[in-house]
């Protein structure tokens, strides 16, 4: 893969053993909670009541004493990406089954960056020997200290950091507005849906008067069971749907499969019976076939985009949850149809409550996207600025 350079930046990139770039620190606690108690995972570093809900060790004495900009590994599974740089905190302290190091020959954003890239992991798998499992392997440390990495200079390893930082800081916010935006979602199918023994939700549009009426669900759709394997139809099956999203993660008209599934016609609700929790659901913009554990569900004089949301409220959740099995949970068709639901008797009002909630849709999917997308271009800045050990 070609590397990228910044303009300007002609010195030679350096190599150099991983060890002589850190000096490793021992110093460690002499009473108990000297300090915050930090916790590293693959994910970053935290606070430990960050992660837990208590301390699960029995004394902190003999705990490493961190400061900012240290670097820490993994002594179980550096393999698996547990490395970081403490760019968080001030100063802490943290299990001596880590290992914490002064950071001497590098620039320590850099540094952060650098063992988060993809091929990181595979640069501290060979320095690995056999452990417990595959998730917890031994550590040749000389190993792990003679293998050679490569350092542009100080000020170029500055300016890979800062923007490789730029995209950290974008990467968050669109996180962020991905949960803001799912528990807003989340607050609104409760608010626009009756709760249990009452009549109307909380919020309705203006312009809608009329009494909700209560239905039993096998009114409000039907179950389809007609089977097919016809050559041509799309294919859904359980993995191609993004829990708790309702959007397939490939273009399914390009797979090749001749399985036997239930026909589903576009507008129609596809919903995962198996393990219900899982929230595999799909409204259907096309016909196709659904291969496994689905409920096609046709709506019977109700607007599919608010069937679709319907099986998403909290009460149809309670409902297909008390399933059954106990290894592969399956909810019971027999309970869900029988349970009655208060739905708008208005078309209209239900086309509007289905709108509503597909823009919301929209917009979490547009900022799942950027998310997405910047996640992949981080990841090809960090093999191109950085790169390898070559």
């Amino acid at each position: 893969m070609d590397k990228i350079r910044f303009l300007g930046a002609e010195n030679e990139i350096s190599r150099v053993p991983f060890g002589s770039i850190l000096k490793e620190t021992r110093e460690k606690t002499t009473v108990e909670n000297e300090d915050t108690l930090l916790s590293c995972a693959i994910n970053g570093i935290f606070r430990n009541d960050e992660l837990f809900s208590h301390f699960r060790g029995s004394s902190t004495i003999g705990y490493i004493k961190v400061k900012k900009n240290d670097l820490i590994l993994s002594a179980q599974n550096l393999h698996l990406g547990n490395a970081n740089v403490n760019l968080r905190f001030e100063h802490g302290i943290i299990s001596p089954a880590y290992k914490v190091y002064r950071i001497t020959g590098a620039e320590p954003e850099y540094i952060a960056q650098w063992v988060k890239r993809p091929a990181a992991n595979q640069f501290f798998l060979a320095a690995t020997t056999e452990g417990a499992s595959q998730c917890r392997k031994n550590i040749d440390w000389d190993a792990l200290y003679r293998q050679p990495i490569v350092l542009p200079s100080s000020d170029e390893q500055k300016k890979i950091a800062k923007l490789l930082m730029s995209l950290d800081s974008q990467i968050a916010f669109e996180k962020t507005e991905v949960r803001k935006l799912k528990d807003f979602k989340s607050a609104m199918l409760t608010k626009m849906f009756p709760k249990e023994g009452k009549t109307e939700p909380e919020i309705r549009f203006p312009g809608f008067t009329d009494a909700w009426k209560q239905r039993k669900f096998e009114e409000i759709a039907v179950r389809s069971s007609v089977m097919s394997d016809k050559k041509g139809l799309p294919r859904v099956e359980y993995e191609d749907i993004i829990s708790g999203a309702g959007r397939l993660n490939k273009d399914i008209k390009l797979k090749e499969s001749e399985k036997v599934g239930i026909v589903f016609h576009k507008g129609d609700v596809l919903y995962g019976k198996l393990r219900p929790y899982l929230q595999n659901w799909l409204l259907a913009s096309f016909n196709g076939l659904a291969v496994g554990d689905f409920w096609v569900l046709q709506p019977q004089n109700t607007d599919s985009s608010f069937l679709y949301r319907l099986v998403q409220s909290q009460q149809f959740e309670e409902v297909a949850n008390q399933s059954t099995g106990t290894k592969m949970p399956r909810a019971d068709w027999k309970l869900v149809s029988k349970t009655k639901f208060v739905i708008p008797h208005s078309v209209d009002e239900q086309a509007a409550i289905g709108t509503y909630f597909e823009h919301l849709d929209a917009l979490i999917t547009l900022h799942q996207r950027k998310y997405e997308k910047l996640i992949d271009t981080k990841k090809a800045f960090l093999e191109k600025l950085i790169g390898g050990e070559k």
